[in-house]
């Protein structure tokens, strides 16, 4: 029987694992668009230990790996920033992106001050735009980097809580 794969919050200890899979998870973008200096390749383990402690992150674990990871905040204008969701290669189109990013969510709309998610990623990257078009995300502008790289602006109204049912 195998093991389960459980998403939670982040802890500091995590770091080391998180960032780890954020460059494996990042090569195939850095191929993709010629450039293997982007900011997920080039990050320290002191920025991301800094970043545990101002945003939200969830990891998906299978027994003690972290095999999954996203992270999110909520702007002053009600807005829920997410970035970087990253899975292991080997676990990738299972719809563990799709269950980070569903948790990540519902976490930062748990303040019930959020009216939309907003996210972006390369213009080549089909397979994460696949992915947030099933989530619900639609395209709100496109941003020209430079002449190899756009990005791909998304956005999504956050969901309208359900009525309790007596």
């Amino acid at each position: 029987m195998g093991m389960s794969v459980i998403i939670s919050a982040a802890a500091a200890e995590d770091a080391e694992q998180i960032l780890k899979l954020q460059y494996l998870g990042y090569q195939p973008e850095a191929e993709l668009y010629g450039d293997w200096a982007i900011e997920p390749l080039t990050q320290s383990l002191e920025s991301l230990r800094a970043e545990l402690t101002e945003q939200h992150f969830l990891v998906a674990r299978l027994g003690d790996e972290v095999v999954g990871t996203v992270r999110g905040h909520v702007g002053a204008d009600g807005v829920g920033r997410i970035g970087r969701l990253v899975v292991h290669p080997r676990m990738q189109r299972h719809g563990l992106g799709g269950r980070l990013l569903d948790a990540l969510e519902r976490h930062l709309a748990e303040g019930g001050r959020v009216s939309a998610f907003r996210l972006f990623t390369g213009h080549r990257s089909l397979g994460n735009l696949r992915l947030y078009a099933r989530q619900g995300y639609r395209q709100t502008r496109v941003e020209q980097v430079n002449s190899r790289l756009s990005f791909v602006h998304l956005e999504k109204p956050a969901g309208t809580p359900l009525a309790a049912t007596a």
